[in-house]
């Protein structure tokens, strides 16, 4: 079993990567952001959420007990220092062999020890109109304070915008910038690099939805 100290070695040798997951059909997953509880920690209702931790136990990913977000100010001046907590994923989400697939994914793109980690896994649904626009990253370019981040997209709906960008320094410009289309894993390095994804509009009248996966080792979460 690897050390603390091997993981985060193996952290720093990778700074990001995009990945075409193949092997996870995403049209499994979709049915299960439409029931998403709004973010109450965000104003304007524009953004849903659910998050669970999990750990591999031999072939199996087991959902690990409740608990709260909490990262410092120093990585999220929105929301630092606060205790937030989020409903659970639908346990129907988290038993399909799609999910478990994606999670080993990370883990394994992440050259990860699958029974030695935590894996926080974040269900994002963030929506848009032509009179209020969606912000994925309301707290600006930012770090998470994990290891590592994976970002994987579900699906974009009647939407421009939502551009992931990668940057070594805030004040310069970014290193990456993509829209990830679905299907589409962005692996980071939260120690090298800072993250941001640029508001979402609508391409035509009506709402518009992004739906994505955010994965984190650690989890960032407390019990």
């Amino acid at each position: 079993m690897q050390t603390l100290s091997e993981v985060k070695n193996l952290a720093y040798a990778m700074m990001f990567t995009l990945h075409k997951v193949k092997s996870v059909n995403i049209e499994e997953f979709k049915p299960f952001f439409t029931n998403l509880p709004v973010d109450p920690y965000i104003k304007g209702n524009y953004r849903f959420r659910r998050l669970s931790r999990f750990k591999v136990l031999g072939d199996e990913l087991i959902k690990l007990p409740h608990g709260y977000l909490f990262q410092s100010k120093k990585y999220n001046p929105l929301l630092g220092d606060i205790k937030r907590e989020f409903a659970e994923l639908d346990d129907a989400i988290t038993k399909l062999e799609d999910f478990k697939k994606l999670v080993l994914a990370f883990i394994d793109y992440c050259q990860l020890d699958e029974q030695a980690v935590e894996i926080g896994v974040h269900q994002i649904r963030t929506t848009c109109s032509p009179d209020n626009y969606g912000n994925p990253a309301p707290e600006g370019i930012h770090k998470d304070g994990t290891d590592f981040v994976g970002i994987f997209s579900v699906g974009r709906n009647n939407i421009q915008g939502g551009e992931t960008e990668l940057y070594k320094s805030k004040k310069e410009s970014p290193v990456f910038h993509k829209i990830l289309n679905p299907g589409d894993l962005l692996l980071v390095n939260d120690d090298e690099f800072f993250h941001y994804t640029t508001p979402i509009q609508p391409l035509v009248s009506g709402e518009g939805t992004r739906d994505v996966f955010v994965l984190t080792c650690p989890s960032l979460l407390k019990d």
